[in-house]
């Protein structure tokens, strides 16, 4: 990439800063041929991706990237980013011995509302239960504990992510993978969430509080610690920034963050309900949908 793309790319950051932080140091590790417009037109048209080819990490975080870039035209701006296989059984499931990253765009994150969710929103649709936080210090990004990230941080915000698998059954799926195809970062529902108090009782809150997640029936669909995502929820955030700095980008004020499922992948199904209640935080925020 030359001097003057850098600077363009500077000049319009809103627009393109995804490819000064992330993509640069990956782009000499790109696979030939790339693979990113086919999983692109396949998750447009929400049909599940077949052969793809063998890759490195790094050649699936030039793909990532690539692909990032190619739905920035209909799904709007950088927002924010997510951790995957931020649990040690899915790490183990999935051959990784670290998370993995995705980005998040504008269009992805919806308000939640009354009105139902499609069923068939992705190629292979599955829900979880997640946590958004947004950012609300450029201080964040030197974070190096979990009290120094809270202090980063202005919201808490309940969040069910409607992720999307992609691939189709029957095909390899590793860290590498799921890092090539954005980490199945398709949308989510967020609430308003709660305002984040910079005390060690508010991490502790995060740390200790129980995610459950239940159908209109009041049947318990999972119930998990906040430590099931690395042993706490702010470890994810620090993941992230290390990730983000590592690739020689940093995160911004409003940023969101996804910070990873305390459940299991669940498919959705027609007139499903599914409420989830963050037990233990201020308030007990919860957060709903349904699907049509």
């Amino acid at each position: 990439m030359t001097n003057s793309h850098n600077a363009l790319c500077v000049l319009h950051a809103v627009f393109c800063g995804w490819l000064v932080s992330a993509a640069a140091p990956a782009l000499a590790q790109c696979p030939e041929p790339d693979p990113s417009a086919a999983i692109a037109a396949q998750w447009r048209a929400r049909q599940p991706v077949h052969g793809l080819p063998p890759l490195t990490l790094a050649a699936a975080a030039c793909v990532r990237e690539r692909l990032v870039g190619i739905l920035q035209t209909d799904r709007g701006r950088v927002a924010g980013y997510k951790a995957a296989l931020t649990n040690p059984a899915l790490q183990k499931r999935f051959g990784a011995d670290s998370p993995v990253r995705g980005t998040l765009l504008s269009r992805m994150l919806v308000m939640e509302s009354a009105f139902p969710v499609n069923v068939n929103y992705g190629a292979r649709p599955v829900i979880e239960a997640d946590l958004l936080v947004e950012v609300g210090d450029d201080a964040i990004n030197e974070a190096r504990t979990p009290l120094q990230a809270l202090a980063g941080l202005s919201r808490v915000m309940p969040f069910i992510e409607l992720a999307d698998l992609v691939m189709a059954d029957g095909e390899t799926v590793n860290a590498a993978v799921i890092t090539a195809i954005n980490a199945g970062a398709r949308s989510g529902i967020f609430g308003q969430g709660i305002t984040v108090e910079p005390t060690a009782r508010f991490a502790d809150a995060l740390r200790d509080m129980r995610v459950i997640m239940t159908d209109d029936k009041g049947n318990e669909l999972a119930n998990a610690p906040g430590s099931a995502i690395l042993g706490h929820p702010l470890n994810a955030v620090l993941w992230l920034i290390d990730d983000i700095r590592r690739s020689g980008g940093r995160l911004r004020v409003g940023d969101r963050l996804s910070l990873g499922s305390f459940s299991a992948p669940l498919a959705p199904r027609p007139a499903m309900r599914v409420k989830v209640r963050y037990a233990g935080l201020p308030g007990d925020p919860q957060i709903n949908v349904r699907f049509k």
